[in-house]
């Protein structure tokens, strides 16, 4: 009988040390294969979209903010790759690492202080179609807490936005301009043009009147 074939594994994290430390750990098991390893968004984003893998794991930065944007939209084109979420033991909770796991339509979130067998058992559960947040399978208050994000996920696929596009959306109906909104969200003002004609496209409307008049009637500045 033909063995089964192996979870094919990208691994993306800032330092070097990690990665390694990681991949040395997953390739104890048999039944792991890494296929890649990136550093920041945009390297892991092209990787994902080129290797397909069936697990992407993601080590969050310990302090700064997250830099998504690439890997939100390759993840959302990417439906068949599970994220599982490495995330500093004392922020797993935190509203930032539970949007983030909301962006990126995460599987999973594991603290990095976490034993070897948590990690394992964290793969073998997201595969099965499952979740594990905090230690064990979704049985706590973060998995309350992704559950409530997920929800929220499920409402703006109605309109195909995303949790940026949201918040760039009720950035415009405040007023705040391009530049402003760059500065806010530590992203560059060609990327918050983008974003804005994407959400045109996807609600409809050509203008921020008009943008700001959508978001009112279907109460998409009320969604947090």
């Amino acid at each position: 009988m033909a063995s089964p074939e192996p979870v094919r594994i990208v691994i993306a994290d800032e330092q070097p040390i990690f990665r390694d430390g990681l991949r040395r750990l997953l390739e104890t098991l048999p039944g792991l294969k890494i296929v890649g390893e990136a550093v920041g968004d945009e390297h892991a984003a092209a990787m994902i979209r080129a290797i397909q893998p069936d697990i992407f794991l993601l080590g969050l930065p310990a302090s700064g903010p997250f830099q998504l944007d690439a890997l939100e939209q390759t993840m959302a084109a990417c439906p068949s790759v599970r994220t599982v979420i490495l995330a500093g033991a004392r922020s797993v909770d935190t509203f930032e690492v539970l949007t983030a796991a909301m962006q990126l339509g995460a599987h999973g979130i594991v603290p990095k202080d976490s034993p070897p067998r948590a990690l394992f058992e964290s793969i073998e559960s997201v595969m099965a179609g499952r979740y594990w947040l905090g230690r064990d399978t979704a049985s706590n208050d973060v998995a309350a807490g992704v559950r409530k994000l997920d929800t929220m996920r499920r409402q703006t696929l109605a309109f195909g936005l995303t949790r940026r596009e949201l918040d760039i959306l009720r950035a415009v109906v405040a007023g705040e301009t391009n530049k402003a909104i760059a500065r806010r969200l530590t992203i560059s003002e060609n990327t918050v043009k983008r974003h804005l004609t994407q959400i045109f496209d996807k609600v409809g409307v050509s203008s921020r009147i008009e943008l700001a008049v959508f978001a009112a009637h279907h109460r998409l500045v009320n969604r947090k």
